[in-house]
């Protein structure tokens, strides 16, 4: 065997120990919770519980949210999950987590052989390979990078990136095949996962400024045709209706630059990563705007000074790849200032830039030193991104955080308030709910809240107060009357909570849960030709709903479903799973029961009335069914959790109270 064919035998292995390493800190986080905006593009969006609906997601952006301010031109990105849901038969995590993850493994492969096409550029040296898998091992262990792989429809960074480090490399690997383009199909597709991608005609005009000079820059050309085509697109098809902020566009830039710091020093200490920031706007140039703006001039100044030295060309390559990842948040307003999984794409440049440091400023350092070093370096980092895993593993633990962190969040403070109230601590709600008033007074989503907590503390007065407020400020929002009207049935006022349906499936045809409302009010008035109207409306918008068929179906037959005309067990448990989302524990309960009568033995029902009852404090129940559960699949690590937080709370439970003598 030759020298070179050790050396890349030896690379491969170690690549290959990076990829199980990066599975090793990843392995915690496969049975994480969907969370924030997965509700609306994900569980919540009946399109992509159908592989028919693929081609629609390339002509219509409505089908990829079910609410109109969110809704962006994504296809690429609805048909991977729309092929999840397929996999696994419905919202089953491990399968979502699992798609996430192995694209994850190929754009470290990619980085790996984009590194060292870039590396080699400077000079052809063995070393630069294991620069090349030092930089990889660093972003793929890195715990920043844990919030887009954890964030369900976050992928959209993940596979936009990958599409802009697949093209690249093509180009850069392969300069024979520039000719035809090849190297723009990976690009293409990443910008039908999500815009930042049409950031990489600057990004190649990077590569190619420093690495091929300014003779090469035609060939840029066929990239930025590309792109103009892509943006053109993206804005043709992109709904009126799509809102991303409401926030001033120059309060949103001015904060920019303290955004990149802490982007930037995020890198080295990951210590207060969030998912949901609460650093404010800024109005005005105050002190903290122009250290931000000092530390980008800091930091252009470092890529000119590493530019005219050609042996340190690849650091500014990184570092230009970081600032220009972070163009397109930074120009364009984004409902939040900051976001840690905006880290994901701009990372890619600084993992390189930073690896290529160490290989310049340590070059005499004894190999086993260096090698330690960077074990422990990565250690500690693979370490942080189990921390992080574990944070994201449900509702619950993902807001505490944020409200640990972010204090200051009143959204934060609201859904941590909703994480509370799915265990049934109604009191603990409130008051996160209360506290979150004083940071955001007018906020219709917090109204709605206040409104379900005290209407579920039997305060009916304040409960009425909070949704009328909620619809004054938000009149045209459909939760805000879908949820009263929830409420108003729930409290024997059929015609009243008629009225509020109608009004919400009015304003939102994609708003399915008030269309159900809806026609379970009709059905149980024997109301048949309102029925009949209502599920043929769903039918119209959803083709083959299967709930909305079986409502049909009672219509034209003035009694129950005819047997299999009706949802499906899979059908039942979805339905189960919104309603245990929406906090509507008593529904998810029934739909389970309904889904375990079409399928005995179904061990996903059967956890699913756990979490139900476990939320409820049906403690006795919820053990039972999480029992049956595991009894019937003892790999379910889902209900095993769910057995063990019931048992746990049973038994706290039963101890006596201690009490003052």
């Amino acid at each position: 065997m030759n020298a070179d064919l050790k050396k890349s035998a030896s690379s491969f292995i170690l690549l290959v120990l990076i990829l199980l390493a990066v599975g090793l800190a990843y392995s915690n986080h496969f049975q994480n919770s969907f969370h924030f905006d997965d509700w609306h593009t994900i569980t919540g969006n009946p399109y992509i519980r159908s592989l028919t609906n693929v081609p629609r997601f390339f002509t219509d952006a409505d089908t990829f949210s079910t609410l109109p301010a969110n809704r962006g031109y994504r296809p690429l990105l609805s048909t991977t999950l729309a092929f999840d849901y397929w996999l696994g038969g419905g919202y089953k995590l491990f399968f979502f987590h699992l798609s996430t993850f192995l694209w994850f493994l190929v754009q470290l492969v990619l980085m790996y052989f984009l590194f060292t096409a870039v590396l080699d550029r400077i000079g052809k040296d063995p070393a630069n390979r294991y620069v090349a898998l030092l930089a990889v091992a660093w972003y793929g262990l890195h715990p920043v990078n844990a919030e887009t792989v954890n964030y369900m429809i976050q992928r959209g960074d993940s596979l936009s990136t990958l599409g802009v480090v697949a093209g690249l490399w093509m180009f850069a690997a392969f300069p024979g095949w520039r000719k035809y383009g090849l190297y723009l199909i990976p690009v293409a597709m990443a910008c039908l996962v999500k815009p930042p991608a049409l950031v990489f005609p600057l990004i190649l005009l990077a590569y190619l400024w420093l690495f091929e000079g300014k003779s090469r820059w035609l060939v840029m050309l066929p990239s930025i045709g590309l792109t103009i085509a892509m943006a053109w697109l993206q804005s043709a098809m992109t709904p009126k209706t799509f809102l991303p902020a409401i926030i001033p566009g120059s309060h949103y830039r001015m904060a920019q630059p303290l955004a990149a710091f802490h982007y930037f020093g995020s890198f080295f200490l990951p210590l207060w990563l969030t998912a949901d920031t609460d650093r404010p706007v800024m109005a005005s140039l105050t002190p903290d705007a122009f250290f931000g703006m000092v530390f980008v001039a800091a930091l252009i100044g470092v890529i000119v000074l590493c530019w005219r030295k050609w042996e340190w060309r690849p650091v500014a390559f990184g570092l230009l790849w970081f600032v220009i990842a972070l163009l397109p948040t930074s120009l364009f307003t984004l409902s939040e200032v900051e976001n840690d999984h905006r880290m994901f794409f701009p990372f890619v440049g600084l993992t390189l830039a930073l690896a290529w440091t160490i290989r310049k400023w340590l070059p005499s350092m004894p190999r086993v030193y260096l090698m330690s070093a960077a074990v422990l370096l990565l250690t500690v980092y693979g370490y942080g991104t189990r921390q992080r895993n574990a944070v994201w593993h449900s509702e619950e633990t993902l807001w505490r955080d944020v409200v640990v962190k972010s204090p200051r969040n009143g959204r934060g403070l609201m859904n941590y308030g909703l994480a509370l109230m799915a265990r049934g601590e109604y009191q603990g709600a409130l008051d996160n709910f209360q506290h979150a008033l004083l940071y955001t007074p007018a906020y219709p989503a917090l109204e709605i809240n206040l409104g379900v907590v005290n209407g579920s503390l039997n305060r009916d007065d304040e409960a009425a107060r909070h949704f009328k407020r909620a619809i004054a400020l938000a009149p045209n929002d459909t939760q805000t009357h879908c949820y009263y009207g929830r409420w108003l049935n729930e409290r024997g006022r059929p015609a009243e909570a008629l009225a509020e349906l109608k009004t919400a499936a009015a304003l939102n045809s994609m708003d399915l849960d008030s269309r159900y409302q809806l026609m379970q009010i009709y059905q149980q008035q024997r109301d048949w030709s309102s029925l009949r109207a209502a599920a043929e409306d769903v039918l119209h918008v959803v083709p083959g709903d299967s709930a909305a068929a079986g409502f049909l179906v009672t219509a034209n037959t003035g009694g129950p479903a005819l047997p299999g005309a009706g949802p499906t067990p899979e059908d039942l448990l979805n339905l189960s799973m919104r309603q245990y989302q929406a906090g509507r524990f008593a529904d998810a309960i029934d739909s389970a029961k309904k889904a375990l009568q079409l399928r005995p033995g179904y061990p996903e029902a059967y956890n699913n009335l756990a979490a139900a009852h476990a939320s409820m404090r049906q403690w006795d129940d919820a053990v039972h069914a999480a029992r049956e559960a595991v009894r019937l699949k003892p790999d379910f690590q889902l209900a095993k959790n769910n057995l063990a937080w019931a048992e746990q709370e049973k038994a706290a439970t039963q101890r006596p109270i201690a009490r003052n003598r």
